[in-house]
């Protein structure tokens, strides 16, 4: 059974930090591209970063690139969002996704599965 399970949202100040985890199972991880992509309210879900199975190339939103950083660790399965210099727009609920041997430039109907996402609000 495939699952996706995203943690560490939650409420930060403008300016501060979130580390936003993704664990997978029931699949190769290793031959998967892994993204985060973000909902605020009464948007669109949208791409905010990717990292490539293959571990040679990441890709970021313009609106996240300088202050985000995506990684993952293969032996733990586990792709991580460094969010720095948070803003109240970078407020939503963040979705981890998984894609097959899937370019770093995929979109979003490119990507098999999908967590059931956590809330990240950044408010004073």
């Amino acid at each position: 059974q495939v699952q996706l399970v995203e943690s560490g949202g939650g409420l930060v100040q403008p300016g501060g930090s979130l580390r936003l985890s993704c664990v997978a199972s029931g699949f190769t991880f290793s031959t998967y591209t892994m993204a985060w992509f973000r909902q605020g309210p009464g948007k669109e879900r949208e791409f905010v970063a990717s990292a490539r199975w293959s571990l040679d190339s990441t890709y970021y939103s313009d609106s996240v690139k300088g202050r985000f950083t995506i990684s993952r660790e293969q032996d733990k399965n586990t792709v991580y969002l460094q969010m720095n210099s948070l803003k109240p727009e970078d407020t939503a609920v963040y979705y981890c996704a998984a894609g097959k041997y899937k370019s770093v430039l995929a979109g979003r109907s490119d990507y098999e599965y999908w967590g059931q996402g956590t809330r990240v609000t950044v408010s004073s």
